[in-house]
């Protein structure tokens, strides 16, 4: 008896942490975002979320947005030895981006992407980003 009544303990405190998680605020289509500006990297993420036809208008004006896209990118070309070892002349790219919501506040979207050996830098992080963004969007 005394098992049954830590189990059904356990289930419940498990279903009460995860209720957080099903409350998640969704991105809706159409809505309007605002791309800060990320070291250049902002151009390619306009572009990947054009290419991979994500639903949502990019805006200039940040007033004018209910989200905004914020994130960081950084490549590392092949060194010498990358090169001559291996044979490999391709660099390492990391990116992550975070879309919140402006009124609230409100992180509604995070990924990051590690891409140990990519051909075509941060172009491809880029879509990386906007192919999990599309998913998150309803």
């Amino acid at each position: 008896m005394r098992t049954h009544t830590l189990l059904r303990g356990w289930l419940l405190f498990a279903a009460l942490c995860c209720l957080p998680l099903a409350a998640q605020e969704k991105i809706a289509a159409g809505s309007k975002v605002y791309i800060a500006p990320m070291g250049g990297f902002e151009t390619y993420l306009k572009g990947a979320l054009d290419a991979k036809k994500v639903p949502l208008t990019v805006v200039e004006d940040r007033d004018k947005a209910e989200y905004e896209i914020t994130g960081a990118a950084e490549s590392q070309k092949a060194g010498a030895a990358k090169k001559i070892i291996m044979g490999n002349w391709h660099s390492k790219e990391e990116a992550s981006i975070k879309v919140t919501n402006i009124k609230s506040s409100v992180t509604v979207f995070a990924y990051s992407v590690h891409k140990e050996s990519s051909a075509h830098g941060k172009k491809s992080s880029a879509e990386a980003c906007a192919k999990h963004l599309k998913d998150a969007v309803k």
